[in-house]
């Protein structure tokens, strides 16, 4: 008899990692339920989920607020939680993901002072919407500053532009 039992393989989770993920995506619920509304914007959501959000955030009852975050959980179940979960990353200054994408901002920030014309050139091919003009006066503003030993303004200003083309 336990030799049969031995033999069954048990490919399903156990009831235990199911109750663990459905936590997991109550807590990422009730994380896009307290975030601001201009960082809430930034998710492409599905119209159901992002309709439940609103009305949890409308809600004033302790009780009647804990059942709308298992029902947001539900609706995660459903939806594709990867790139909610890595937009959530990019967002956290203590992740991985964000300290990696600010390196690679960095770097092209670097690359567009250092190498003038070509940096901007592979720029505007990675992220096409970049205005160019724009890109090229900061650029010149910056190696000025640097040749004159100013405080960096321009360089400051190319990372913020640049960020803001990339998120």
């Amino acid at each position: 008899m336990t030799d049969e039992l031995d033999q069954l393989d048990y490919d399903e989770p156990s009831k235990s990692q199911l109750k663990r993920d459905s936590h997991a995506l109550q807590a990422m619920g009730k994380q896009l339920v307290e975030m601001p509304e201009g960082k809430l914007q930034k998710f492409d959501l599905p119209e159901n989920l992002k309709d439940a959000i609103y009305e949890a955030r409308r809600l004033k009852s302790r009780e009647a607020k804990r059942r709308h975050l298992q029902y947001i959980g539900k609706l995660m179940r459903i939806s594709n939680t990867d790139v909610i979960q890595q937009t959530l990353d990019m967002m956290d200054h203590q992740s991985q993901t964000y300290r990696q994408h600010f390196k690679l901002l960095e770097q092209w920030r670097d690359r567009i002072i250092q190498e003038g014309n070509a940096g901007i050139e592979a720029f505007i091919k990675a992220y096409p919407d970049c205005d160019r003009q724009q890109l090229r006066n900061l650029q010149r503003q910056a190696v000025r500053e640097i040749e004159l030993k100013k405080a960096p303004t321009a360089s400051r200003k190319i990372f913020s532009y640049i960020r803001s083309l990339a998120e």
